[in-house]
């Protein structure tokens, strides 16, 4: 189990009350599981519209279950941010 922290952005990071927290997860969709579980609520709504950066890189469109995290890595969640 890889560990990591997790980063919060913009509607994100008010609906989670912090900025970041870490993360004991395999893949992505554990990652996202736990914080459902901590935070239940608005957080759970921002992130059914958010995207994800692992390391940088976007998820895209990737099943959740199919992003592996790595040991000391980072995951960000980017709610949509408003105008154009």
């Amino acid at each position: 189990m890889a560990s990591g922290t997790i980063r919060y952005w913009a509607a994100a990071k008010a609906a989670a009350g912090l900025a970041e927290e870490p993360y004991a997860a395999e893949n992505l969709a554990e990652a996202l599981d736990a914080v459902r579980v901590r935070h239940p609520g608005e957080l759970v709504r921002v992130l059914s519209r958010s995207s994800f950066l692992v390391d940088g890189d976007p998820v895209g469109t990737r099943g959740h279950e199919t992003v592996r995290l790595a040991e000391g890595g980072t995951v960000e969640v980017l709610p949509p941010f408003a105008g154009g």
